[in-house]
This record gives structure tokens, sequence and C-alpha cells, in this order.
């Protein structure tokens, strides 16, 4: 920390005189909390304040001054604008953004601050870390400039300096709608419950164009809102900041003797500069955690987001044929339809297709376009269609596709769907009058595929083992998308995690099983031939 004779010097302050009270040099420091200044050891003003006013109740339990550790100086000194941060457990920088924007919120007059945590339970922790900092504030301060008329659960209000500090969580509905924000903390993102991209995209709306943001979280599987936040965050100008556990001085434990080191423990120690008592702190929480310690002990980005969550596909896999895919030849319907390969002379092809309702709020309408003997995707439709609309599409992409069969999931919207296709527009039947001539998929005598309780978790492993053996025959990176964020529940489901959709991997688990089935039905008659 740096000594109070300096800063008493440089900015006439000192604990329990009046000047804490005064507003004017309050508002003169708050204009000036990111200036460095040779007297503060090149520390911003920013820093000082936090080492100076702000306390935190350390491990042992002890009220202790703000003083920042490895990862939150690191952060600190990489802070942008706009941040996004993937870390290790209790690496301390949801205290440390909020010790800033609390700083902020006091010195910054017409300042509205808000702090969305992961749950509610969550927020009153972040609140009463908040209601300490004002605790212990000077006195000269609580009852003077920053007197509060409101300090209830969740909200902190500071009517001389017209600012507030809020504390809300991501279950609560409308988080931070309606308001105008100067700063916003997102802690835990990875771990919201719902649609966090919606959510985020609410509070980032409340957000003023200079305004301060913060996404902040451990790993939760490579897909959801953090995921693809980080992806994307070179392209929207966020900060990206990574700490791995090994920046915390208390992840320590029992010396490893140097001989006894993996290859991979002696490779981390040179690159990362790692000690003895860290590796015995790694080893020990790998026996603890196994899979999860990845996660939870976060070494570098790639890894934790790999090794964390529940995808049902293999993420390696994944990622791996990912970096392999290759834009589409063409797009059509406004980017909706893509081709990878047109249709050639002499080849099968089969549609899998998984209807959606139509509205543009909800699931979309996929179908797959795969060629039969060898299971290659050529193409792929994405688009909110009424059922009506994707029994014409599907049909055009059919006759496209020398008139490839069609595999229309039955549930639900898809019996409409096969009912437009058999009927076509004038309500006739004939084969003629039909909106489609091609084959459509039967099943024991019934049009279209049934997804059951029974044949989703086979359809489901017959893509997993595709992706496993043969992942060069996918070409779509939104399917890849999609399968990454598919995921399996506590309870045993499988489905598309929260947020996410599904559309296109339930309409290419359809078209491989259905090829599977023909090329069994196709050997069955070469057999009994």
């Amino acid at each position: 920390m740096v000594q109070g004779s300096i800063v008493e010097r440089e900015y006439g302050l000192r604990e329990g005189q009046q000047e804490w009270g005064d507003r004017e040099r309050l508002l003169w420091l708050g204009e000036r909390l990111d200036q460095r200044s040779p007297q503060l050891l090149d520390d911003t003003i920013g820093v000082w304040l936090a080492q100076t006013l702000l306390r935190v109740r350390n491990r042992r339990g002890e009220d202790v001054p703000l003083d920042p550790n490895a990862a939150q100086r690191a952060y600190e000194e990489r802070r942008g604008r706009h941040n996004i941060v993937l870390k290790a457990r209790q690496m301390g920088i949801s205290t440390w953004v909020a010790g800033r924007f609390f700083l902020k919120t006091i010195t910054q007059p017409g300042t509205l601050t808000v702090q969305v945590a992961q749950s509610r339970e969550a927020a009153e922790q972040i609140f009463r870390m908040v209601h300490r900092f004002y605790e212990h504030l000077p006195v000269g301060l609580r009852t003077g400039v920053m007197r509060t008329s409101r300090a209830n659960a969740g909200q902190m209000v500071f009517p001389e300096l017209d600012s507030e500090y809020r504390v809300t969580s991501a279950a609560e509905e409308n988080a931070g709608r309606g308001l105008t924000i100067q700063n916003l903390h997102c802690s835990e993102v990875a771990h919201w419950a719902g649609d966090g991209n919606a959510i985020l995209a609410g509070l980032r709306a409340a957000l003023v164009p200079d305004g301060e943001l913060v996404l902040e979280s451990t790993p939760n599987g490579a897909q959801g809102c953090l995921y693809e936040e980080w992806c994307a965050a070179e392209s929207m100008g966020m900060v990206r900041h990574f700490f791995p556990w090994w920046l915390e001085s208390a992840y320590v434990s029992a010396p490893v003797a140097e001989s006894e080191w993996t290859e991979e423990e002696r490779a981390l120690a040179v690159v990362h500069g790692l000690r003895a008592e860290q590796i015995g702190f790694r080893r020990e929480r790998k026996a603890k955690f196994r899979r999860l310690a990845t996660q939870e002990y976060a070494e570098s980005a790639e890894s934790c987001f790999l090794a964390s969550g529940a995808c049902f596909f293999d993420l390696e896999l994944l990622e791996a044929r990912m970096r392999g895919v290759r834009a589409p030849i063409e797009k059509r319907e406004n980017g909706q339809l893509q081709i990878w390969y047109p249709a050639q002379p002499g080849r099968e092809y089969i549609v899998g297709v998984d209807p959606a309702g139509g509205g543009t709020d909800g699931d979309y309408a996929c179908a797959q376009v795969i060629e039969r003997k060898t299971g290659l995707q050529c193409a792929e439709l994405r688009a909110h269609l009424a059922p009506r609309e994707l029994a014409k599409t599907v049909a055009r992409l059919g006759r496209e596709y020398a008139n490839a069969t069609l595999a229309i999931e039955r549930n639900n919207h898809g019996m409409a769907v096969l009912a437009y296709l058999s009927l076509g527009e004038q309500g006739r039947g004939s084969q003629t009058d039909r909106v489609y001539s091609g084959p459509i998929y039967e099943q024991h005598g019934q049009a279209g595929w049934l997804t059951s309780a029974v044949s989703r978790p086979e359809m489901l492993e017959r893509l997993g083992t595709l992706l496993e053996e043969r992942a060069e025959v996918i070409s779509s990176a939104q399917l890849l998308t999609e399968c990454r964020s598919f995921v399996r529940k506590g309870d045993g489901r499988t489905e598309a995690a929260a947020g996410a959709h599904d559309d296109c991997v339930m309409a290419m688990a359809i078209a491989q099983a259905v090829r599977a089935e023909m090329e069994e039905s196709l050997r069955g008659r070469s057999h009994g031939a």
C-alpha cells in the first residue's frame, strides 16, 4: 500500500479529517479515478481509494483493506470499457469490480451501478459485501455527502449525489430493464438460469453508450451465453481477461518433490513458473474434483471450456471439426438455406426435417440434406417457417436433390407438414396434384418419422458415433455449434442448454436414423436375393 503521508501531501486527505466529507474534494477525486501518479507509486487514484477506504472480509473472517491481489491487479492493468473475464474460482474479481463500481458510484454524481448475480442467494451475498464497503467509510462521508436515503436488500441510494447501487439476480424477471445504467457487472454469467443471451441483451440495452461493462464467470461448458460472448469478444471490442488458479497465493498445499513430477506438471512449471507447493495443490484438487478440477480451477481458456459442462457429444471432436469446416458454396433465402454439395447425377439423397410452429420467437424449422450412401451433409435449411411454408420449401429442396426421400418428424407440427405435402395446394390427393411427388418416408405404414422415448436416445447415439468416426461428413458450423450446447441434464434428459437451440441436431439425427434404416433394408433385400 501507498504510505499515508505521501497521499496526504498529494491530496490533503486523512481519515477522520473533515476533508473526507468535502463534496468538491470527493468529486475532484471521482473525475481522476483512472489517473496514475508517481506519488502513488504509479497506481491509479481508484486503486489508492480502494486500499484507503474499502474493507473486505478475508478467508480468515477478518476485515482488511481492499489491497489488490495478483489477479485483481492484472485485471486493473488491462481493464477496458467493456470486459469479459474467465477465471478460476475465488480469484476475487467480483470483489474488485464491486469495489471499483462502488467508488465510481460515490464519487461520480448521477451514477447508477447494477450488479447482476446468478441467483438471489448470490445477490444477497454480494450486497452484504457492498454494505460492508459503506459501513467502513469514514464517519465524515457516511454522515455527509454519502448519507443514504435507502439501504434495503439490494439497493443503496445516495440522494445528495443522485447516485444508486443496485444488486439483483438474473432470476429476477426483467432484471435491469427500464433503467439507465452507467456501470454494469454481470457475475457468474455461465451459471445464469434461463435464457442468458436474452437477459444480457436486455441489460446491455440499458447501458449508456460510454458505460462500463464487466462479464465474469467460471466456465460451464463450450456453449451458452458466456462461451458465445468469449468467442465473439474481439469482434465486439471487448477486452478478454483469463485468470488461472495459480495467480491466487492461497492455492498451495504440501509440496511435491520435483523428481516426482509428471511430464504435464513439469511443463506447467516451466511455462508458468509453478512451485512444488502449487503442484501439490493441483494434485489435491484433481483428486477431490476429478473431471471438474479443470472447470473449477481453470488452467487455460480452451481446456476449462472443454472440460466443463455436460455436453452430450465429444467436445474435443467438435472443436477439431469446427476448425475444418468450409463456408458453403451458395446461400439462399437470406442465408437460411446453405449448400455445400449440389446434387450429383446417379446419387440418392435424404432430407431429414424437424418442423416448428413458425413463430419468430420459438424454435427453428430445420431440414438436413444428406447423401444416402455416405451420410455426407450437403445442405441445411434453418428458418422460422410455419408448416405450410416448410412443406413447400422442403418439397423444392427434395426435387432439387433428385426427388430425395423426405423424412419428416411427425410429432406435433410435423403432421401438418405431412398433410400439406400429401394433399397439395387444392386439397386434392392424387399423385399428380401432390406438392411433392417423390418418396416420403414411412414407419409401419404411416408417413413420417416418430421421435419417441425409445427412438430418441438411439438417434442421438448414432449421431454421436458418426461424429466420432466420420466427423468429416458434417459441413455445417451451425450444426456443430448446436452440438456443443446439447447437454445431458441431471435427470438424464438430453436437450439444448438454456437459451440454445437443437433443431439442426434433431433434423440431422432424423436424417441419419432414416439412412441407417434404408441401408439395413437394402442389405436385407440383397441377402434375400
